[in-house]
């Protein structure tokens, strides 16, 4: 059987013709005299197909059609009628129409326009159901890149352990998104997920919040209160900024994460926990480990499982990607009618190095959808620093040894080059070339002469 059709003629005789006719070259046929019982039956019954009359009584087959493309989109419908006008078959279209056929016609010429219709109907749903599985679920990282399956996939393969979780990679670029993918594909999907930036507090007010405290154990504990590490008891605690947790509090979490007990600020005994740790961080914990910044036994004990999320810029065309998904929150949000990027600014996107990763792409686009005229981004839209960027690049021409240049003087060249297209700033340029802001300024020691 080809497919399921719904034929909608007020003429009995007609109606049967066409049954007998279409039947015979492999669709499964059923007629309907009345439109109205014809929109009931399409609302209560599976069709791949509808043709339909035009001169009906009470319900025209135009009106019939808008009605069905209206409720049933996926559902094409092809529109018959003895009254073959250019302005009937404009209507029929407008309507919604899949095809319009003009009375007479061949019964063969039926069947292959329904035929195409069917094949159109498979092919769009083929399309829709690619979409849906080519498009991660809601939260978990978008892009379609080789550095983002090879991320995905590392994901589903640490998720399932419960053994703690480093995960590295530059400011923007997504590190919690991670760590929630991390943990809704882990053990405890309905588990608490309890997240916190070590940078965020100051140590005493840090060590309270994540291992809580009972009442009087300092001057203004009034109360008790459960920190945040029993709180992620059954799910995951997030650790982010991870490096920024001081000295004196990293042998406590040791603790915790090797004995699974945490004691509470004033507490006699301490108490059991059972949380995942993942932490993140976007410096470099073994040099922090070499200047004595991070203790080495922590460090070890956090790094048995490692997840490197890639920058922006070494993610091609995702970048297109995620600016179309901002896009379209941001105009959700706003209420703006912007659809789409103009090819200028997807150029001028893509050839951007994005220092701040996808956290500045997300402010750029929420930007120039708010300041958009047109229901594209154009290129004026989006930020000076965006529109005028122009990449560097290091070129290695000749082929005689004496042109060549050492190691270091490429590096000196490339460090310079980066800290003029981010007009000086270190904490950026630092960014761009991977580095930390310390190891930025020693080379920039290194490389710049000294005076006698």
């Amino acid at each position: 059987m080809k497919g399921r059709v719904l034929v909608v003629e007020d003429d009995p005789d007609m109606g049967e013709l066409l049954r007998d006719r279409l039947s015979r070259r492999g669709f499964e046929v059923c007629t309907q005299v009345q439109p109205e019982e014809a929109l009931a039956r399409l609302a209560a019954e599976d069709f791949d197909a509808v043709v339909t009359d035009v001169r009906m009584r009470r319900i025209d087959g135009i009106a019939l059609c808008a009605d069905v493309t209206a409720n049933r989109p996926d559902l094409p419908v092809v529109v018959i009628t003895a009254f073959g006008s250019l302005e009937t078959a404009m209507a029929a279209m407008r309507a919604g129409a899949f095809d319009f056929l003009p009375k007479p016609f061949d019964v063969e010429e039926l069947a292959f326009r329904l035929d195409r219709a069917l094949a159109h109907r498979r092919l769009t749903a083929e399309v829709k159901r690619l979409r849906a599985e080519s498009r991660p679920p809601v939260g978990e990282p978008i892009g379609e890149s080789p550095a983002m399956h090879r991320l995905r996939d590392l994901v589903a393969r640490v998720a399932p352990s419960d053994a703690p979780v480093l995960i590295t990679g530059e400011t923007g670029t997504g590190k919690e998104l991670v760590a929630r993918a991390t943990h809704r594909h882990g053990r405890a999907p309905d588990g608490p997920f309890v997240a916190l930036n070590c940078a965020a507090l100051p140590e005493p007010l840090l060590e309270s919040e994540l291992f809580g405290h009972e009442r009087g154990a300092f001057t203004d504990a009034r109360s008790a209160r459960t920190g945040l590490v029993l709180q992620a008891h059954g799910g995951t605690l997030f650790l982010d900024e991870i490096a920024d947790l001081p000295l004196a509090l990293q042998p406590k979490l040791l603790r915790v994460l090797q004995e699974r007990r945490v004691r509470p600020l004033g507490a006699a005994l301490e108490v059991p926990c059972d949380a995942r740790v993942v932490a993140a961080t976007n410096r470099n914990l073994e040099t922090a480990v070499e200047e004595g910044r991070f203790r080495e036994d922590l460090f070890f004990r956090l790094d048995v499982l490692r997840i490197e999320v890639p920058p922006l810029r070494a993610r091609g065309s995702d970048v297109l990607l995620l600016a179309q998904h901002f896009l379209r929150a941001g105009a959700a949000r706003s209420g703006r009618g912007v659809v789409g990027l103009s090819r200028g600014a997807a150029e001028k996107l893509l050839g951007y190095a994005w220092p701040g990763n996808v956290r500045e792409l997300q402010n750029a686009i929420e930007r120039a959808v708010a300041l958009a005229r047109h229901d594209q981004i154009l290129v004026e839209d989006l930020p000076e620093r965006i529109r005028d960027y122009g990449r560097a690049h290091v070129l290695v021409v000749g082929e005689d040894p004496s042109e060549l240049v050492p190691l270091d003087v490429v590096e000196q060249r490339y460090i310079g080059r980066v800290l003029e297209a981010v007009g000086g700033n270190k904490t950026l340029a630092a960014r761009v070339l991977g580095l930390d802001r310390k190891t930025l300024y020693r080379k920039l020691d290194r490389l710049t002469p000294r005076r006698p």
